[in-house]
């Protein structure tokens, strides 16, 4: 029986479609002091996809969005959810990609059907108004029914920037942050404080 849990474990972790693996002991809280610890160690017992609420983290490039994600979504196929991770890029990608094959509503329904969707990275992109309002679809279709983790980079007055259309993203807007724990990562890169030491790379007399 054990054996058979840890294969259903390994086939939604696989399902999920994670960049890279990452669990919650790998996310060092000393780095970002902003990250409430222990609003993510509520978070990661599940209770709020139970409840379909959603997560959004706001922060720079940088500041442990995408990592607080994956563990968060690590966490829910732990605990034998059906988990889908993406990016806005690629869900707009795969969405535009099924509507050209009229194949939307299954696509749609695929999306819709997992327990906790990911989508990385909103604020990377402006997406065309066609792509735009098929993103807006996923999110209507799992409004109040199911749990989304969002990240983005963007404060919400500026997804026109991403959504042109200003009513869609302000319909965008409503949907996401009703019932979400809107959690701030703040402005500081964790990668460039801890990236490689920076070297004089200015030439020496021996190189001149």
């Amino acid at each position: 029986m054990a054996e058979r849990a840890e294969r259903r474990e390994r086939r939604r972790l696989i399902d999920a479609r994670f960049p890279i693996m990452k669990r919650l002991e790998d996310f060092r809280f000393t780095d970002n002091p902003n990250v409430p610890q222990a609003t993510i160690a509520t978070l990661a017992q599940g209770g709020w996809i139970d409840d379909r609420e959603s997560v959004i983290f706001i922060g720079e490039s940088g500041t442990g969005k995408t990592m607080l994600a994956t563990t968060l979504a690590v966490c829910a196929c732990q605990q034998g959810r059906r988990v889908r991770f993406t990016t806005l890029a690629q869900l707009a990608n795969d969405l535009q990609e099924a509507e050209g094959h009229r194949e939307l509503q299954r696509v749609v329904g695929r999306y819709a059907r997992a327990e906790l969707l990911v989508i990385d990275e909103l604020g990377f992109i402006a997406l065309p108004e066609g792509a735009a309002e098929l993103v807006f679809q996923v999110i209507s279709e799992r409004n109040e029914k199911s749990s989304l983790i969002v990240t983005t980079s963007l404060p919400f007055g500026e997804w026109t920037k991403v959504f042109p259309d200003p009513r869609l993203a302000k319909a965008v807007v409503d949907r996401l942050t009703h019932k979400a724990h809107i959690i701030e990562t703040g402005t500081e890169s964790w990668r460039f404080r801890h990236g490689l030491p920076r070297r004089d790379l200015r030439p020496t007399k021996e190189t001149t």
